[in-house]
């Protein structure tokens, strides 16, 4: 019994041997490849591309676009409200070479101040077109609603204006606006603040609109009533905002009308005299003018405490009052503005 059980296992390993040789007998004579099982595909090979030449009718290196011409009739500064065209600067902190509005994107030259309009450009017309556009007067009814709707601090409709003020490319804001909205919401901060008139006389001028509602420092500007958004007029944008140039110095060292030693009393004075009042960083200045005034008739100095105002505001605020008073700046230290009535004829 154990022998027949002996056999039979020999057997049955000789047959499997048998079977492993031949199944390796016909791997090595056969000519396909062995791909073992679970073996991942090869992938196919991607198509080369092609080298093309770029069309050289559409690089814009070799055909730049042509420059933007743009019929109004005014000047294109970074700030209609906050320069003053009749001083003229000394000096700039860029080459007049680089236009804020890109190189030839615009058929105007920079001046390094203003690109000038064309001496083609009329003014009568465009005060023409402009009537045309404002159609005629709103009565109280139609004021009433659109401010009803425009005035409010939740309107989708507004436009911050700061101590930029009235800048070129807010020209292209509004009409942006005004083509989905019959007015526009304006909330003023900052400097500016401190001439309103001179504010509402710019968005008029350069925009075409017409100003429904003001309130200390919100304005509310009208499109008119045949306004069209398809031909409203071409304003070009500024890529970037110019240096400002280098003018004259505002406070000199002796005070016209003052000798030195006068003078130097004159600034110890102010800083000891007691604040009119304190000026908030991007804060509403509009009775500063007038509380200034009233101050001067009693009073020879008057001094501003604009602390956390910042230098370079004091500066804009001590440039405006100069006009607006008028007055003549003889200080600024510390954050705070020193204000001389000067000489009473």
């Amino acid at each position: 019994m154990l022998l027949t059980r002996r056999s039979l296992a020999l057997a049955k390993q000789a047959k499997d041997s048998f079977l492993s040789l031949r199944d390796l007998q016909a791997r090595v004579l056969s000519t396909d490849y062995y791909d073992p099982p679970f073996s991942p595909l090869s992938k196919p090979p991607k198509p080369k591309k092609k080298k093309t030449h770029p069309d050289q009718s559409s690089d814009p290196l070799n055909n730049p676009p042509a420059p933007v011409t743009s019929d109004l009739p005014f000047d294109f500064r970074y700030s209609y409200s906050e320069t003053n065209p009749e001083i003229e600067p000394i000096g700039f902190r860029e080459p007049k070479r680089f236009s804020p509005f890109g190189p030839g994107r615009l058929d105007r030259n920079w001046t390094g101040t203003c690109a000038p309009a064309s001496q083609e450009s009329d003014q009568s017309q465009w005060s023409e077109e402009r009537e045309k556009v404002l159609g005629e007067p709103l009565n109280e009814e139609e004021v009433a609603e659109l401010v009803e709707r425009y005035r409010h601090s939740d309107c989708s409709r507004q436009i911050n204006l700061g101590k930029g003020g009235v800048t070129h490319n807010m020209i292209d804001d509004i009409h942006n606006h005004w083509k989905k909205a019959e007015a526009v919401r304006i909330k003023c901060l900052g400097v500016p603040t401190l001439d309103m008139d001179n504010i509402c006389y710019h968005l008029e001028e350069k925009s075409g609109g017409k100003i429904i509602y003001r309130n200390i420092n919100i304005l509310v500007l009208y499109r008119g009533r045949n306004y069209d958004p398809n031909n409203r007029p071409t304003i070009p944008l500024m890529l970037w905002k110019p240096y400002p140039p280098i003018y004259p110095r505002l406070v000199k060292n002796v005070a016209d009308g003052l000798t030195f030693e006068e003078t130097k009393e004159m600034r110890n004075r102010g800083l000891r005299t007691p604040a009119l009042m304190k000026l908030t960083r991007n804060g509403v200045y509009v009775n500063v003018v007038g509380r200034v005034r009233e101050e001067f008739q009693t009073e020879e100095i008057v001094r501003l405490d604009c602390t956390h105002v910042g230098m370079s505001d004091c500066k804009r605020i001590g440039v405006k009052l100069k006009d607006l008073v008028p007055c003549v700046p003889i200080l600024f230290k510390d954050e705070q503005i020193i204000l001389w009535r000067g000489k009473m004829n």
